[in-house]
């Protein structure tokens, strides 16, 4: 049993299935609710029938199991090879929530599948762009992923942002519940349980919300059983302007992808990322976001908590992450899969990820400390995370600007971090050689 479960700490390590299910289903249900939220909320706002609207959140599923098992294994040059979970990213929703009810949902479509093209293109070419982000700019690229994250995981565990009950004594409770199990069995417990922390503490929480009466069943009943993707639910159309933002878009969606990349080699890995393994992830990324444009989502993205949850377990066990991509794709096509996953409270979730997106601020933390503390290091770091933290969290800052620029860096810090991040490591003179060559050297 101890030689198995080595085996789930190796890339390739060969995982009786019986073990890699757990595991994968852990992946899962950390990200299955944030996946399928942006489709959720798009699809009020803009009004799409409700039969549609179930479709598309099917076909979310779909496309977030074959993103993730194309990253697992390559086609070509796209994918990375490496543990990384996508999913629906939900950068992109105030673009699309602004194209889809103005424009329609054609014409964001159009602009999905032509924007992922760009960017998977983008992607298959890393030695023209990767040098504009040596290590210092992917470290605090990280670490602000890992500070934009904190107030999603609180919003959960006090109940989900706009619940009824947010913040309530129960939402309390269980945050609290399920938080204390995923500590106590990281901490206390060894090998294989230690390893499962997240999915051990999940379950208790959700049988607590059980018992409290916190859990509502009543959607699967008008469930069925099997349900094939629906390929085209609206007519792709092509139109400038929308191109142009959502372009926009996709390319901090790859700002994002790199510093998951980054955070996933070093604190899970223990290494530095290749330049080949930073494209592909970024050129799987494009590419199946398009494909997600043929079936009606909006784009995907690699999924921060997922990186989280791999640093905190250690488990990068290619095939035990790709059960729980076949796991979303069973998902998609056996709606009772889906609808079950529904039913557990934002708490539950919010309690197993408030550390999780801290040990992602500890990967960016890890990475600054590798390039070490010069003073050039000191004001890249600083500067870029003080005006992408800041600036985003001051509402109206940014209206001066054209709608394009609000859309993009307003309300994401993860961009201005790095748009500025970029420009301070070209503009600032490296005199003392700070960013450590040895680094370097590993990237080729």
């Amino acid at each position: 049993m101890a030689k198995n479960n080595s085996k789930l700490y190796e890339l390739d390590g060969k995982v009786p299935l019986t073990q890699a299910i757990p595991f994968g289903l852990q992946h899962v249900l950390a990200m299955f609710v944030a996946n399928i939220t942006p489709i959720i909320i798009l699809a009020n706002v803009v009004g799409i029938d409700s039969a549609i609207s179930a479709t598309l959140i099917q076909n979310c599923m779909i496309i977030a199991g074959i993103g993730t098992l194309i990253q697992l294994y390559p086609i070509w040059r796209i994918g990375s090879r490496l543990p990384i979970v996508m999913g629906i990213s939900f950068t992109f929703l105030s673009a699309s929530l602004a194209i889809a009810t103005t424009q329609g949902m054609g014409v964001l479509m159009g602009a999905v599948i032509l924007g992922g093209i760009i960017e998977g293109l983008l992607g298959l070419f890393p030695r023209y762009w990767t040098k504009l982000i040596p290590h210092i700019v992917a470290a605090t690229v990280v670490t602000a992923i890992g500070f934009s994250l904190l107030p999603i995981g609180a919003n959960s565990f006090a109940g989900g942002q706009g619940a009824a009950d947010f913040g309530s004594a129960n939402n309390w409770i269980v945050g609290s519940f399920t938080l204390l199990v995923c500590m106590g069995f990281q901490i206390f417990a060894k090998g294989f349980l230690r390893s499962l922390s997240v999915l051990i503490g999940l379950v208790a929480g959700y049988v607590l919300t059980i018992c409290m009466g916190m859990v509502d069943f009543s959607g699967l009943q008008s469930v069925g059983i099997v349900s094939l993707p629906n390929f085209m639910p609206f007519k792709p159309e092509f139109e400038i302007g929308a191109f142009l933002s959502i372009l926009a878009i996709y390319m901090v969606s790859a700002t994002e992808t790199i510093g998951d990349t980054s955070a996933l080699c070093v604190s899970a890995l223990n290494r530095n990322t290749h330049k080949r393994e930073m494209g592909s992830s970024v050129a799987c990324d494009g590419f199946v976001s398009s494909i997600a444009g043929l079936f009606g989502c909006t784009p995907i993205t690699s999924f921060s908590q997922n990186v989280g949850l791999a640093a905190m377990s250690g488990v990068v066990n290619r095939f035990a992450i790709a059960t729980g991509a076949c796991i979303m794709i069973l998902g998609g096509i056996f709606p009772a899969v889906g609808a079950l996953l529904t039913t557990i409270p934002q708490a539950v979730l919010g309690g197993c990820t408030i550390m999780m997106f801290g040990s992602i601020m500890f990967a960016g933390f890890r990475m600054i400390a590798r390039c070490g503390f010069s003073d050039r290091n000191m004001i890249i770091v600083a500067l870029s995370l003080s005006v992408g933290l800041g600036f985003t969290q001051a509402a109206g800052l940014f209206s001066i600007f054209p709608k394009i620029v609000q859309t993009v860096f307003a309300e994401n810090c993860v961009a201005v971090v790095f748009i500025l991040a970029v420009i301070l490591n070209l503009l600032l003179p490296d005199k003392d050689g700070s960013e450590n060559p040895k680094m370097e050297k590993v990237n080729e």
